[in-house]
């Protein structure tokens, strides 16, 4: 089968599709992650509204893209790596997206005021973790700096593990801390969804990782 891998990638072009797509997905998701700061770190509701406007219509952006992605997968018989992994890689991608959104949809659905301690670092951490998939992604059409590639998934694990620390310690003070219980479950809540988030990420990670040990 490697020798078949290896007779394959003689004869494909180098620029596919899936590539292509699977680079604009994690430019987007830069993007997102980087906007998802903004909002944690801005304190005016209205301003707040527009920057998330902005996140839901780049999520829509994204959606289209794994829309082609499956699209070209129906049409393609030979594809870069395995069929399988491409719809993997593809839906975890897609999951961190809208994780964001929701993420970013909760703090002015609920009114929470984000100048909170927890909101804000996991707000750093999700655009960590976004630039550390988009390093990963793009190293795939080349397969040629495999450093960066397991560099960047070690970074995502960290930053998972950082996601997990930071919920436990964010819980803790809430409940320390705050005396309104509607507070709690509010903020309780949008930790949740941001922590959701940094494990998506890891398990974009554990796709990439599964490709680079078949095909590197």
């Amino acid at each position: 089968m490697a020798g078949l891998n290896s007779i394959l990638k003689i004869f494909l072009p180098k620029d596919r599709v899936f590539f292509q797509l699977f680079e604009s997905v994690v430019e987007e998701l830069v993007k997102m992650g980087n906007k998802l700061k903004e909002v944690v770190n801005e304190p005016d509701f209205e301003k707040r509204g527009r920057l998330i406007k902005e996140i839901e219509d780049m999520e829509h952006v994204n959606d289209e893209y794994t829309h082609q992605i499956f699209t070209e997968l129906g049409k393609n018989f030979i594809t870069p790596f395995d069929r399988e992994d491409i719809h993997y890689l593809a839906t975890s991608l897609d999951d961190i997206a809208d994780y964001i959104y929701a993420s970013a949809k909760k703090i002015n659905f609920y009114h929470v005021n984000p100048d909170d301690i927890g909101i804000q670092k996991m707000g750093d951490l999700i655009a960590l973790g976004c630039t550390q998939v988009f390093k990963a992604v793009t190293e795939l059409r080349n397969m040629k700096n495999m450093r960066q590639i397991t560099d960047a998934l070690v970074a995502i694990n960290s930053i998972e593990n950082q996601g997990d620390d930071i919920f436990d310690m964010s819980i803790e003070r809430l409940f320390a801390t705050e005396p309104d219980a509607k507070e709690v479950i509010k903020k309780r809540e949008i930790y949740q969804i941001m922590e959701v988030v940094t494990d998506k990420c890891e398990d974009a990670a554990n796709v990439i990782e599964g490709i680079i040990v078949k095909y590197a």
